[in-house]
């Protein structure tokens, strides 16, 4: 009887372990639709924690193609869908973009966009819609628009234009932040 209980006990551990990634999220089910999660590898030790309060600010200060969506947003939408993909629940999830210096284009509003880059329209705007949708805090530098000559109304709605990135940056780290991108 003993050795019954213990097979029963191993089998449903086998099966529970395994299951359990289907009961919190699935694939079809991640907050950025189009983009997918890191790629699963077996055995692998680091995976994210769905007991942590993951609290990321990426710095989207590089330049970008103008027809093409930055390449930072792309990292952060896959970031955000491995940690919906590993269990991590939407309340542990904080995650900031500052956008600053050559970045800082991404989040205009699409006419200004245009009027800046040869008449192409903004890529950048249904992915940043997704990532505020998905909860995501998007920043933009007011240093980084007065030195374009820009006005706080010409970025997309959504978008927090708050003083300097600089500022911005140093009071997230301050308040348990990691910064990624430089």
């Amino acid at each position: 009887m003993n050795k019954v209980m213990i097979a029963a006990a191993l089998a449903a551990g086998v099966v529970f372990g395994y299951a359990g990634r289907g009961w919190t999220q699935t694939d079809g089910k991640l907050p950025v639709v189009g983009y997918s999660s890191a790629k699963d590898i077996p055995g692998a030790r680091e995976l994210p924690d769905p007991n942590v309060d993951y609290k990321v600010v990426f710095s989207v200060a590089a330049n970008a193609k103008a027809d093409e969506i930055h390449p930072t947003l792309k990292t952060i939408s896959t970031y955000l869908n491995t940690l919906a993909h590993n269990g991590v629940p939407a309340n542990h999830r904080h995650i900031a973009a500052v956008f600053h210096q050559g970045g800082g284009d991404a989040v205009l509003a699409n006419e200004v966009y245009k009027s800046r880059h040869e008449g192409v329209d903004n890529p950048n705007v249904e992915l940043l819609k997704a990532l505020k949708q998905a909860g995501v805090e998007l920043r933009v530098c007011g240093q980084g628009l007065l030195g374009k000559k820009l006005d706080p109304s010409q970025v997309l709605p959504g978008v927090q234009v708050d003083l300097w990135a600089m500022t911005t940056m140093v009071n997230l780290q301050l308040r348990g932040y990691v910064r990624i991108g430089g």
